[in-house]
């Protein structure tokens, strides 16, 4: 039986070998312990923060499974499965519900523009291949489309295993309206790192965080905070800690700057895979000076 999803899931990087040329499954499973010692609820691979567009099929099965197998039950596992195939995302979602997924994330087709009817279908169909909880990933910037509120409210009413959203929107306007409207309808988490502290104090469930790769105690103390009313507390640890982290990592370049974080706190995930370069030695100095401020990294290790 699948579990509830609550809290701070992890959107797990992808670490890979000095070359690029594969992923490095020792140092995987080294980021999954090291990730649920410091408290995270769950774990998405092969999420966008762990570079699926860069995967090939075999190398996102591959992660999974490493994923799943290491975490042996501990917190949910949550693979992402969406493609631009829906033939491809019902093979990548039957696998994961084959290896005791909780649920998979899934975003729609992100090359061709689609009509609603169209994206509804692809929802429709791979829910009706599995029977486990789907989430649907709303990331315009990446898709080119948004979707509304009210028909993911819709898709939460009418298709089977759709329960939960994450809301990649960035848009505080359009996740209140999911929290606050929907609710019934659809569980939200929010998806965007700079309206994590926003989305969770209006009462999101919780938040699938990339930079819970690079502080993940920080973003763990955030949730909990907020879960137990102490609003001020969690308010000082978002605007003097995490919020400086988290602007930084939007404005210069995602992937790069989460992947040199985790490796600045200890974890090996190696470097982005081509197009996607590394971060410059400057700004690793700056987000190291960051990480320093926000007691993720010790001064020590720092210098």
């Amino acid at each position: 039986m699948t579990r509830s999803l609550r809290g701070v899931l992890c959107a797990l990087a992808t670490p890979f070998s000095a070359d690029g040329s594969r992923v490095d499954e020792p140092a995987l499973r080294d980021l999954v312990d090291g990730l649920i010692g410091q408290g995270i609820h769950g774990l998405v691979p092969c999420g966008s923060t762990g570079e699926f567009a860069a995967l090939r099929r075999e190398e996102r099965k591959q992660v999974v499974e490493v994923v799943i197998d290491q975490t042996g039950g501990r917190v949910p596992v949550v693979p992402h499965t969406g493609a631009t195939s829906t033939a491809i995302a019902i093979e990548l979602a039957q696998h994961a519900e084959s290896l005791g997924a909780d649920g998979v994330m899934v975003v729609q087709p992100y090359y061709e523009p689609m009509t609603l009817d169209e994206v509804y279908g692809y929802f429709k169909d791979i829910s009706d291949a599995i029977r486990i909880p789907m989430m649907v990933y709303n990331i315009p910037s990446c898709t080119g489309q948004n979707l509304p509120p009210a028909f993911l409210a819709r898709l939460g009413r009418e298709i089977e295993n759709v329960r939960y959203v994450k809301d990649s929107t960035g848009d505080l306007s359009q996740l209140s309206e999911l929290l606050l409207k929907y609710a019934d309808d659809v569980v939200t988490f929010n998806g965007w790192d700079t309206v994590s502290f926003s989305g969770l104090a209006l009462g999101s469930t919780g938040t699938i965080w990339g930079a819970a790769n690079v502080a993940p105690r920080q973003c763990v103390d955030l949730f909990n905070l907020i879960e137990a009313g102490r609003l001020d507390e969690a308010r000082v640890l978002w605007n003097t800690q995490l919020w400086p982290i988290m602007q930084f990592l939007v404005t210069e370049g995602y992937l790069a700057s989460v992947k040199a974080g985790a490796n600045l706190i200890g974890f090996r995930v190696g470097e982005p895979r081509p197009p996607f370069r590394p971060l410059s030695p400057d700004k690793i100095t700056e987000l190291r000076r960051l990480l320093v401020a926000a007691g993720t990294l010790r001064e020590a290790v720092a210098l």
